[in-house]
């Protein structure tokens, strides 16, 4: 069985932890920043986890078990 090819473009999106999750950061951070309040564009420098629907998939495609 040959070994499993790791999606790059996935794997430049997000990042799993030491604990095995996987980390995503967070959408609508790059333009059209003036009318967001600070706070909001604070939180958005966060990562967060991914939703539970798409744990197979992106384990499959960052070449994981």
């Amino acid at each position: 069985m040959p070994k499993m090819k790791t999606h790059r473009g996935t794997a430049k999106r997000f990042r799993v932890t030491g604990t095995g999750k996987i980390m995503r950061s967070k959408a609508y951070k790059s333009h059209i920043l003036t009318k967001k309040s600070a706070k909001r564009k604070r939180n958005f420098r966060h990562e967060t986890e991914i939703a539970p629907a798409d744990v197979k998939v992106l384990k499959r495609n960052l070449g994981l078990r």
